[in-house]
């Protein structure tokens, strides 16, 4: 339970959530079952993707998607400083390096042109990235088509970290259809704008994408008598072909993420309204409020402002603090991952990535949730008016 009384984020649940658990939980099948792909199936075709591969967790899915795309020891994999940890350390755990690129001071996602620049500076040192994971921040894509343009250029593979943005669009067409990035992520965590309790998902239209992110995900084994070197021992026989993990999703959280997608248009409809909301009353107030850039349709899984501190008396921390002593669990979204301790000892200072550092001086989360109610939410922009003066 939350100590404040209007968390940031909260999971909505609901009898049919509840029902689809007692469900599987009288059924033969607690995990390894149908349900799991039921719920795989019903993202691919919300998503209009052609695969989805459910995992224990999004940094699970981020790990082998990084993996299926052939990264590991002594290559390089670039994204955003400004994320979840996760979003770096995949490329750890493949034993590659990380390197980050700035983000745009408008969208606060990765910046395409500085992108651009540091890919062409790259090839000319021989030094290109494998991988580059592009954060689809608080709920909306970056410009992928920009940079999918990029990747064809340059010869990366790009994987959208859409772990903010189930039920968003690019485009015109759903954030995981593939368009335009070879995997994309989603995470069901109970903040996300669907939850499973615990879970991750891997998107993509490659067929040979998709048999090996099955495999990583179980160990590395296949019963598939085409893959196997001795196929005619029979029906139980299986082979481990490499090492994988045991990153598989239950079918217990497998059926409430299932009930969840029900109800996922009817979650981002209203985290839109509340952000409509948020964007008329607080106009007024001194602070930087989130941009939607052209061809983009947010889930925002976050609703971000920025303190204009020339205006303000208050430090962040001070206004922090007090919104968190008024009961509102604000939250920062994020710390730059290149100055976090362990990516410092890898090389990264204060200063390296500028507009992703100046961010996170003056960033604030705000409250916004499908059940935040617009008395709550009035609630919460009093404080706000009460504190900047």
């Amino acid at each position: 339970m939350t100590p404040y009384r209007i968390p940031y984020g909260c999971q909505s649940i609901n009898q049919s959530d509840i029902d689809a658990v007692v469900e599987v939980l009288k059924s033969p099948w607690l995990t390894q079952g149908p349900t799991i792909e039921r719920f795989e199936q019903a993202l691919a075709d919300y998503c209009q993707a052609e695969y989805a591969v459910a995992v224990c967790n999004a940094t699970a899915a981020l790990h082998i998607a990084c993996l299926t795309a052939g990264l590991g020891q002594g290559d390089s994999l670039w994204t955003s400083p400004n994320t979840f940890v996760a979003s770096a350390n995949c490329a750890r755990y493949c034993g590659a390096s990380v390197d980050f690129v700035d983000i745009n001071p408008h969208t606060w996602n990765m910046d395409a042109d500085l992108l651009e620049q540091k890919l062409a500076a790259a090839e000319l040192s021989g030094t290109l990235p494998k991988v580059v994971v592009v954060v689809a921040f608080a709920g909306q894509s970056a410009d992928l088509q920009f940079i999918a343009q990029l990747s064809e250029r340059y010869g990366f593979v790009l994987i959208e970290d859409a772990a903010h943005a189930v039920g968003a669009s690019y485009l015109g067409r759903p954030v995981g259809c593939g368009a335009h990035a070879a995997m994309t992520i989603f995470s069901f965590h109970p903040v996300k704008i669907i939850t499973s309790g615990e879970g991750g998902m891997v998107l993509t239209n490659r067929p040979e994408f998709a048999e090996r992110l099955r495999r990583l995900r179980s160990h590395g084994i296949t019963g598939d008598p085409a893959l196997m070197q001795v196929s005619d021992k029979g029906l139980w026989y299986y082979q481990q072909l490499e090492l994988g993990f045991n990153y598989r999703m239950t079918d217990l959280h497998a059926a409430l993420g299932l009930s969840q997608v029900a109800r996922l248009d009817e979650f981002v409809a209203r985290r839109r309204e509340l952000a409509a909301r948020y964007q008329g009353l607080l106009m007024d107030l001194p602070l930087t409020l989130p941009v939607v850039q052209s061809g983009a349709e947010s889930a925002w899984h976050l609703y971000v402002v920025r303190l204009d501190l020339t205006c303000i008396k208050l430090t962040q921390k001070q206004v922090f603090d007090a919104l968190r002593s008024a009961g509102l669990g604000v939250n920062l979204h994020y710390i730059p991952v290149h100055l976090q301790p362990y990516y410092k000892e890898q090389g990264f200072a204060e200063g390296d990535f500028p507009e992703a550092e100046r961010y996170f001086l003056e960033a604030i989360s705000l409250p916004l949730f499908p059940e935040l109610t617009d008395e709550l939410q009035d609630e919460v922009v009093a404080h706000l008016q009460r504190i900047l003066g």
